[in-house]
Parts: C-alpha cells; sequence; structure tokens
C-alpha cells in the first residue's frame, strides 16, 4: 500500500527557510511520478514542485528560484527546501504520488491519487 507521511512543517518569520520531507512507501521515484501541493484557504490546492520519474523537476512560477526539491532515492524521502518565505507560501504542504500522468498536468492535484496528511508552514510577517 503506497503511502506517503509528510513532516517539517512550522512556523517561521518572512525570509526564513524550511525543509519538508516527505517519507514514502511501496514505490520508487524512477517509477512513479511525485510533487508537492500547497492548500491555501480559500483557494484551490496548487502544485508547488514535481518530479518526473527520469528526474525532471518542475516548479510553479511562484516559487520558482526560492524552492527546491530534492529526492533521496536509497532512502525514498522526497524534499522541499524553502528559502526566503513569504507571507503568501503559508498553507497546508501535501505530498502527492502517481504512477502514470500526462505532462501538461503535472502541476495539476487532479493527476495524483495518492497523498499524505499534509503538513502546515505558517510564515508571518
Amino acid at each position: 500500500k503506497v503511502e506517503l507521511v509528510e513532516s517539517g512543517g512550522g512556523s517561521v518569520q518572512a525570509g526564513g527557510s524550511l525543509r519538508l520531507s516527505c517519507t514514502a512507501s511501496e514505490l520508487t521515484f524512477d517509477t512513479w511520478y511525485m510533487g508537492w501541493f500547497r492548500e491555501i484557504p480559500g483557494k484551490e490546492r496548487e502544485g508547488v514542485a514535481v518530479l518526473d520519474r527520469d528526474g525532471t523537476i518542475s516548479y510553479a512560477d511562484s516559487v520558482k528560484g526560492r524552492f527546491t526539491l530534492s529526492a533521496d532515492n536509497d532512502k525514498n524521502i522526497l524534499y522541499l527546501q524553502m528559502n526566503s518565505l513569504k507571507t503568501e507560501d503559508t498553507g497546508k504542504y501535501y505530498c502527492a504520488a502517481n504512477d502514470w500522468q500526462y505532462w501538461s498536468l503535472r502541476l495539476s492535484a487532479s493527476s495524483y491519487h495518492y497523498w499524505g496528511q499534509g503538513t502546515q508552514v505558517t510564515v508571518s510577517s
């Protein structure tokens, strides 16, 4: 059974950094599509950064240059390093996975069927 467990959320001041982790079970990153998403109150769940099974990484425009997705294939852990955090980055962050995908929809939440429980990130001014 695929299981995704996020950790690393918390509260930080604007300009600070956090690193999220997603420990994945029953899948490997070279055969599954992985992603980080966030849910901001009043908005739809949005893609933040995604990892194609060939290693290609895509970012939402709003986080380019500030967030970095990486993966430890040996430990099956997906990371999201978040630097220069802004108040608008506040939200609940989720790890997601799926075993197939349309490239054009890679940042769409509808492309993923497995989700973690989420971890809260709060950025204060």
